[in-house]
């Protein structure tokens, strides 16, 4: 059922990535004005020496850099990835230069570490981890002049907290960006067969019908209406024709490939996109369509009822240049073949268990 969930998840992580792009910027400035205050208040001598002044204004360019002239713009995890190891390279140049791998300034670690973690995953997140680690027993090694087992324990000590942080941030990441694409995936189906809504079909459609149009390709729309609904609704009542639906719908989902597209388009109309598909295997699926359906019966109390679907082909470029002339001629095809096939208005094909 996922038809398009791979571009369509790719767009949506490209479109969180450069969101999340834009707000790193926020976060290195707050660890530009989070190290000035530590120097001012704590080290104001410090924040005169040439080194940190080097340190602290090629970090602020750099930022800049990244916010005005915004270099892999179009690469928006690179660009992530540049910039973490960024503050994590400027952190641990600002601990070595104070002299301080045991001070305060050692928790601006957590910056990185919590961006890797909210926009990265799990992978890039270990990874950032493992370079604080060794960025921060650089720092502490050289400050106590050797790595000593003191030096270890007094590591360790200050990374476990950063480690704990990081795999709790992760698994938030993670349940919060599960929910979302439970909650989209809803968002995305119509409630009572599982199939597309028409507002997410017409935004494959669209990209489709896009690809075709500068490759020189083809696609096909089927119309489907469900034959009989009114009177199953009036014979057998709602429900009856609600599981109607829904066989449809479920015989529609068997048939297609998993490059097609199945909606509901209405009440008792279902569309499908064929991408690639021209007209002549086009009216092979729909004729698959109508003996799939016919042949899946509905059972109502003592009775089997027999289901009839209508189904009209529309191809581009056949049938038009634009994607709702093609549709138009689907659903035009169908009217013709319900003519048909409909039986006499108010009659049903059933028989007894």
């Amino acid at each position: 059922m996922s038809r398009d969930s791979l571009p369509r998840s790719v767009e949506i992580e490209q479109a969180q990535l450069q969101g999340f792009a834009r707000s790193v910027v926020e976060v290195e400035w707050l660890l530009l004005i989070l190290v000035l205050l530590y120097l001012f208040v704590a080290s104001p001598n410090l924040a005169a020496d040439v080194l940190m002044l080097a340190t602290l204004v090629t970090f602020a360019g750099l930022v800049l850099v990244f916010r005005y002239a915004k270099p892999l713009a179009g690469r928006p995890r690179l660009k992530l990835c540049v910039e973490v190891a960024l503050m994590i390279a400027f952190v641990t140049g600002v601990v070595v230069l104070a002299g301080a791998a045991s001070s305060a300034l050692v928790n601006l670690y957590l910056l990185p570490i919590v961006t890797a973690a909210l926009a990265l995953g799990r992978r890039a997140t270990v990874l950032v981890v493992l370079l604080v680690a060794m960025s921060y027993l650089g720092s502490a090694a050289l400050e106590a002049q050797g790595l000593t087992p003191a030096v270890a324990t007094g590591a360790f000590t200050v990374l476990a907290p950063f480690v704990l942080v990081a795999l709790l941030t992760t698994r938030l990441a993670e349940s919060i960006n599960t929910a979302t694409e439970r909650i989209r995936a809803l968002s995305d189906r119509d409630e009572l067969t599982g199939l597309y809504n028409m507002r997410a079909f017409k935004r494959v459609a669209e990209r489709e019908h896009e690809l075709a149009s500068r490759g020189g390709g083809s696609y096909s729309v089927l119309m489907v209406d469900l034959d009989g609904l009114k009177a199953i609704n009036d014979t057998f009542g709602h429900e009856a024709g609600n599981r109607a639906i829904k066989l449809v719908g479920d015989a529609l989902l068997r048939i297609t490939r998993k490059t097609d597209v199945a909606a509901r388009f209405g009440g008792d109309e279902f569309i499908v996109l064929l991408p690639g598909a021209n007209a002549e295997a086009a009216e092979e699926i729909a004729q698959r369509i109508r003996n799939v359906v016919f042949s899946t019966t509905l059972e109502v109390d003592v009775k089997i009822v027999r289901v009839k679907v209508s189904v009209g082909v529309g191809t581009f470029p056949r049938d038009g240049i634009a994607l709702q002339t093609v549709m138009t001629a689907a659903d035009r095809a169908m009217y013709k073949d319900k003519e048909l096939r409909e039986p006499p208005k108010g009659k049903l094909i059933f028989r007894r268990r």
